[in-house]
């Protein structure tokens, strides 16, 4: 999965799951579920996220060498980390799929305004300032990346 919050990964890989059959990882949905252990402010914290990310993949390694399809729900902003993830793929021995979401900034604000709204515990409030600051450090990825993949199958929204 590649793309912002509010663009849709979640959306799409509970589906995918549910249809493939595959194990889904998404890093806030276990940030949120450990919360309770944390200390104050820590929940937040980009460190523990990090943190946390990097043992999930961990875990979808092991999963992958038993046979199991994961989706690594995961936005993928930057290319260094896509490229990474790819290798480490197919060092694995296994094909990768590539969703892109290509969702304009305004629809990616509309969708967050409407997400906070909700107050679902498994998501993150995020800013329209926020929004705009990831937007400008996200990285998509060109026709020439997207052929490095098995399969790359592009979501675009129109705004």
């Amino acid at each position: 999965m590649c793309g912002l919050p509010g663009s849709g990964k979640t959306t799409l890989a509970r589906r995918l799951a549910d249809e493939t059959p595959a194990i889904r990882l998404c890093t806030d949905e276990w940030q949120s579920a450990l919360k309770v252990d944390l200390k104050e402010g820590d929940y937040y914290s980009e460190a523990f996220h990090d943190s946390l990310e990097a043992q999930l993949w961990i875990h979808a390694q092991d999963l992958i060498r038993h046979g199991q399809t994961v989706i690594f729900e995961k936005g993928l902003w930057l290319r260094s980390e896509r490229d990474q993830k790819r290798r480490e793929a197919r060092w694995l021995g296994v094909d990768i799929e590539l969703h892109y979401f290509d969702v304009p900034i305004d629809e990616l604000v509309r969708r967050l305004e409407k997400r906070n709204s909700e107050r679902d515990p498994n998501t993150f409030c995020l800013t329209k300032e926020q929004i705009e600051a990831y937007f400008k450090s996200f990285e998509p990825p060109d026709e020439a990346e997207l052929a490095l993949f098995s399969e790359s199958i592009v979501h675009r929204v129109a705004s």
